[in-house]
Order: C-alpha cells, then structure tokens, then sequence
C-alpha cells in the first residue's frame, strides 16, 4: 500500500523504519514543523523528518492539519493509509477523510485504558503490572476508535517512563506493521473498544512532577519512575528546585520524618510517610547532574534539613 506516516518524536523512529523496510510504499511523512532544540535553541527538524530525509522521503509539516495547502498536498500524494506514532497534533475530519483505509495509530497502551497523551507515565505511576500497545482506526473522539491488534508488556519494578517506552516502541513497529499487511489483505478486521474500562492519562506538567515526600514510599517511586526522563521529578530543597533521579527503597535504623535527609557514608536517604528512600542520581540548580552522595557533601546538609 500506499503510505503516509505522521510522527514526530524519537519513539516514532521504529516504526518509520519498519514501514520503510516492508513492502509498502512510504511516500512522505508527516511531522510537526521545525523548531528550536538545544542550548543555541538552532532550529532543528524533528527526529521523523531527519529520517525522512535520509531516506529521501518528502516531508510535510502543516502547522494545522486543517491547512488547506497540506490537505490539498495529501490528496496529490494519494496515500491508501496514514500509519500515525505520537505525530503530537490534532487531526481535523478533512484529513480523516482523505485516505480510503484512514488513519491507523500505534498508541503504548491496551486500550479502552488510558487514552490520552501519556499512558506509559500514567501506568507506572498508578502502579499497573501489566501494558503494551494497540493499533485502532483514529475517529474524532480521543483514542476511542476500533482497534485492530494489541500486545502486552509487563512493568518492571525498575521501568522508568523512557525505559518502558523504549521497549513498547521496538514491539509496537512490529504490531502496527503487521496491522498495516491485514490492512491491505482485508484479513483484519478492527473491533469496537468496550465501554467498560477507559481511562485517561492527561500530558504531566512541570507541576505533576514535584515530589511529595509526605506520601508513601511506593507512591513517591512511582512517580519518579513515571516523569523520568521527562518532565524529571524535583522538589524544593533551600529554596530552590532540585531535580531528582529515580531512587530505591532503603532500611534504616533511624527514623525519618517525610522529607528529612539523612547523610551517610555510601548513601543519601529521605524519609517519606512509611519507608525511606535512597537517592540515586541529583541535579542542584545551576549545577550538572551527579551522584546524591556527592550533591550531599558539596551542600553540607545540617541534621534535620528536609526536602519538598
């Protein structure tokens, strides 16, 4: 078949590079439009629209898949079918329309759970054992349409956001590839979602990602897991923010009130409303990331200093 794929991030590129591969047709992708990315905040392409052009592959990028110039440049390229990976913008019904066998997307969760923009986080953070990823037909609710494959993953103990999501995009290539060859055989039919069973996992702010140490220990590990790497867990120590790593659970034999640290030799522990927690990796403001135990002998924490 004839293809159009719209991604934008780094989680997209397996996917474009198993469509690629396959017997069918990539004929241009999709992706947000250039932006400015590092510390000269240069304007860069986007990780789909630098593989596209590696490949030769033509790039759109509408600022509004609404625009009329795009919508009549889609029509000209004819694609049979519009694979999608977190293309990051919202398809109006104009663009819906155009492809015969419409609009297929690759989303890391198993649908009717956690619809929205960041499932991964959400499972890990409300402490679901088991994931993965389904392919459904886009219509105009959110992540409602039929869905036509679903794998499933389990969540380590030590999954951060962009570890499980690393691992559900390699596997998610191959299911939407394989959605993609039903497609065309007519082998695969999409069913209806259940009613039962949906949820939502809203985009995590800046604020979603500040530590509460006044919660318990499980809590507070999952939601580090879950905005690690972005937007990375922090929370106030001094004043200031300090972003924070994922950390473990710890024994100690002093007590420690929620936020207290306590310094030892090999090891910096938090104490939270059940058990402490050891810190793994910090970043002071102003200041590289680094090993807590190190942050810890810089800052010459006095007893009893709390963070959060």
């Amino acid at each position: 078949m004839r293809l159009v794929f719209a991604g934008t991030p780094e989680v997209a590129l397996p996917s474009l590079r198993a469509l690629i591969a396959s017997r069918h047709e990539v004929a241009a992708v999709i992706t947000r439009p250039d932006a400015p990315a590092g510390r000269g905040r240069h304007t860069s392409r986007s990780p789909v629209g630098e593989l596209a052009d590696e490949h030769g592959i033509e790039v759109l990028t509408p600022h509004k898949a609404s625009d009329p110039a795009f919508l009549d440049r889609l029509r000209e390229i004819g694609p049979d079918l519009c694979p999608v990976v977190a293309y990051g913008a919202l398809l109006r019904q104009a663009a819906l329309d155009i492809p015969p066998h419409g609009w297929v997307n690759l989303h890391f969760s198993v649908l009717p759970a956690w619809r929205g923009a960041a499932p991964v986080q959400a499972a890990i953070r409300h402490g679901d054992e088991i994931t993965g990823a389904s392919t459904f037909r886009i219509v105009r609710e959110l992540d409602a349409g039929p869905v036509f494959g679903v794998l499933t993953e389990p969540i380590r103990p030590d999954d951060t956001a962009g570890v499980l999501l690393e691992r559900l995009a390699e596997a998610g290539a191959g299911l939407l590839t394989s959605t993609v060859d039903g497609i065309e055989s007519a082998e695969l039919a999409a069913v209806e979602q259940p009613a039962d069973g949906v949820s939502y996992a809203a985009k995590i702010s800046v604020d979603d990602a500040k530590v509460d140490f006044a919660r318990p220990g499980l809590a507070v590990d999952r939601l580090v897991r879950a905005v690690t790497p972005e937007p990375g867990a922090w929370a106030w120590f001094r004043g200031e923010r300090l972003k924070l790593g994922p950390l473990t659970r710890a024994e100690s034999d002093t007590p420690l009130a929620p936020g207290e640290v306590l310094v030892e030799r090999k090891r910096v522990l938090v104490g939270t409303a059940t058990w402490p927690v050891s810190l793994g990796e910090v970043q002071a403001q102003g200041k590289k990331r680094m090993q807590a135990t190190d942050w810890a002998r810089g800052s010459r924490i006095e007893p009893g200093e709390r963070v959060g």
